[in-house]
Parts: C-alpha cells; structure tokens; sequence
C-alpha cells in the first residue's frame, strides 16, 4: 500500500507540475531565451564574415599589399574561427539557461581534454601542420595544387583539414597531418608548349617566319601570355614530316587555354598562307592486295 500510494502521489505531482502556471511561464521565458541566444550567434557569425570580408577588401586596394591568394586564405581562415568561437560561446549560454554548471563544465573539460590528449595525437599533428602551411604561405585558396593523388583546386584551408575541388567536381577533405608533399602550379607562370608538323617538302624558311609573325600578334592580343612566344625550331624529323615546337610563357595555369588556341588558330594562319597542314590517311588494301 505504501508503494501504490508513493506512485500516486508521484503522478500527482508530476500532474501538478505539468498544468502549473509557473511551469508553462518557465518553459517559455526559457524557449525564448534560447532562440534569442542561437538568433544572435548566427547575426553575429554573418555580420562577422561580412566585416571581415570587407576588410580584406579594402586592403586589397592598398598598393603595398599581400597576394590576393594569401588574402583569401586569411579571410577563410578568420571567419572559420569567428565561427567556431561564437558558436562555442552560444553552446555555453544555452547550457547556462538549463542552470548547467559552465565553469565546472569547462574545469572538467579541461582536464578531460589533458586526459585523451595524448590519444589525439593525430588532431594535434593536424593542427600544427595546418598552421605552417598557412604561415610558411606553401599554398593558399585558389592554388592548383597536386597533394599525393589528389589534383586540383584548393577550396579552403583549415587548421585540421583542406579542402581540394577537381576538375570534375569532386572535393576531397584532407587532414592536414596527412600532407607531406604539395606540387603548387600556381606560384610560378606555366609553359605551353606546341608541336607543329609540317611536311618537309614545304620552304621551311618561308613557314618559320610565317609562325613566328602569327606569335608576335598573338602577343599583341592575348593577355594570358606574358612573354612573346619562341618558335624554337625543329623538334624531330621523319621521312615525310617535320615538327616544329613553340613555347609561350603564360600566366600559372593558362598554359592548356593557350596552348589550345595556339593550335586552333596556327593552323588556320597558315592555311590562310596557302600551306597544307598533313593530316594522317587512312590506307584500305583489298584482300587481292595482300
């Protein structure tokens, strides 16, 4: 009797308190706290990034001024922190509404964290490396870089992972510990490189000036090269061909566009010049043949 009685007045008060005035007041004066709470720490994470992308801008105006990559890179890595640190700010406040003990939390925490530190030797590595890649300027936002097996375009740069797009699409999340060799193509200007064939019947002499006008106009209207390009002469010989290589400096990775116009256009320059640009025949023999 005395436990079904201990039951009852168990639900009683559980009843009570569920149609309590003060209860229901409670709930939403707490609801409304939280909401303001996780409002504010999102307007304040956007304003952030916008303030701090507004800063780098106008410091990309500034004459004397860091590269527009390093830029980037600073400007994600800054709001990744404003982030994580309003956030983390806005967890504490939530869980101080629930009057969770946030100093005793973060004192335990702290301790928790030496505790399992030893066993995330991996995060740390992360960290670290993260930070001299950032700051030794290895390779920024925006860089085409070749990092192991993974080729394309850095997305972001965190301090634990990077982030890297492909040219088709795909982005691969690194850890940064894991990078240990990095092909940047974005540091230096590129080098397109063309073959011309020409048959060896040809005046090689009267061909060779023709291209190497076709080169000084394309210097002339192409921003992309940044030197005149060089006809460097006979690259290989055959019975019936020869080839011809021409190189053009080029802004980091404009080397594939140009070298690609060059060809286009090169050949329909010398077409227009009266010279024939071999093209491999296709040979049938009938059975009689053989």
């Amino acid at each position: 009797m005395a436990t079904k009685e201990k039951i009852e007045d168990t639900v009683g008060n559980t009843g009570k308190l569920f149609l309590s005035q003060e209860t229901w007041e409670l709930v939403l004066t707490k609801s409304i706290r939280i909401a303001l709470i996780i409002l504010i720490a999102i307007i304040v994470v956007n304003v952030g990034k916008l303030v701090i992308k507004k800063i780098f801008t106008a410091r990309g105006k500034v004459p004397l001024r860091q590269s527009e990559r390093r830029q980037k890179t600073l400007m994600k890595l800054i709001q990744n922190v404003i982030s994580y640190v309003v956030y983390f700010s806005a967890i504490l406040a939530v869980l101080g509404e629930f009057d969770i003990d946030v100093k005793g939390l973060i004192a335990g925490a702290g301790v928790l964290g030496l505790a399992i530190g030893f066993g995330a030797q991996s995060l740390v590595k992360d960290v670290i490396t993260g930070f001299f890649i950032i700051f030794e300027d290895q390779f920024s936002v925006g860089d085409y870089v070749k990092i192991g097996t993974f080729e394309g375009t850095v997305e972001e740069i965190g301090l634990r992972t990077t982030k890297i797009k492909s040219y088709t699409g795909e982005v691969s999340i690194l850890p940064n510990g894991t990078i240990s060799q990095v092909i940047n193509y974005s540091v230096r200007n590129s080098v397109a490189i063309v073959d011309v064939t020409i048959s060896n019947d040809k005046d090689l002499n009267s061909i060779e000036q023709h291209i190497r006008n076709y080169l000084s106009e394309l210097f002339q209207k192409d921003e992309e090269i940044v030197k005149e390009p060089v006809l460097l002469g006979i690259q290989s010989m055959t019975a019936t061909d020869i080839v011809l290589r021409i190189t053009a400096e080029t802004k980091p990775m404009k080397h594939f566009d140009v070298a690609r116009k060059i060809r286009g256009d090169l050949r329909d320059y010398l077409l227009g010049k009266g010279f024939d640009i071999p093209m491999p025949e296709a040979v049938t023999k009938s059975p009689e043949d053989l």
